[in-house]
């Protein structure tokens, strides 16, 4: 299983590479190739952990984005926000490389380096605390799914959106895109809407979130929302 993590990161890195690198029309893009070490570097670093603690969750999280019992609004959703990732990997190298329509200091984007360090920390914190995180989605009734309330979901019952809302956030910064930034917005407005369906799908099928919700009433942000 830890293979096949290693492989599947490799792989969804060399695409991300290809977009980044095509669109900027060049390979002496140092803060290309900072994205890319630091993902791996962090992947290698804790995926082989995950892999041996929750087998079940990597091979879910290695299936397909979009499954056949996923409720047909979350297909919707999660193609826009893929969207959304590949619009931007497009639109950051164009704006930082190719046509220079942004100056980003270098500060900015060190906090951008920041950003995602946090986001990759925070989303392997989630999956340890909750075996059951898959990508799509769905009650894993055939794998005994239960609720998750430990680590960061004693904080904020959706903690995996905020580490995608970090991503979104500190990739344009590092890559140096003021105009990256624009996918955040739109990318909040999903995870918005995709907590919604989430949080139906969970109230109706699995059994304790209701209690859940009372004892941890903020959805992505402690103390706001």
């Amino acid at each position: 299983m830890a293979k096949r993590l290693i492989v599947h990161t490799v792989i969804s890195l060399g695409v991300m590479g290809a977009l980044l690198f095509v669109s900027a029309g060049t390979l002496a893009w140092p803060a290309g190739w900072v994205f890319l070490a630091e993902m791996l570097g962090l992947s290698l670093l804790m995926g082989p952990r995950l892999a041996r603690q929750h087998p079940g969750l990597v091979n879910e999280r290695l299936r397909a984005p979009i499954q056949r019992d996923q409720p047909p609004a979350d297909k919707v959703i999660v193609s826009l926000m893929l969207l959304t990732i590949v619009a931007l990997l497009v639109l950051a190298p164009l704006d930082a490389v190719r046509f220079r329509w942004s100056s980003v200091p270098l500060w900015v984007q060190v906090l951008g380096a920041l950003s995602l360090f946090l986001a990759v920390v925070l989303g392997y914190w989630t999956m340890y605390a909750n075996s059951f995180a898959a990508p799509v989605v769905k009650i894993q009734k055939d794998r005994g799914q239960t609720v998750a309330d430990t680590g960061p979901y004693s904080y904020v019952r959706h903690p995996m959106y905020g580490s995608a809302l970090l991503f979104v956030v500190g990739l344009p910064l590092l890559l140096g895109s003021w105009w990256g930034l624009l996918a955040v917005p739109v990318f909040a407005a999903l995870l918005a809407v995709r907590i919604g369906i989430e949080e139906q799908a969970l109230r109706q099928g699995l059994a304790g979130y209701d209690a859940y919700t009372e004892q941890v009433p903020y959805r992505l942000v402690p103390l706001v929302w």
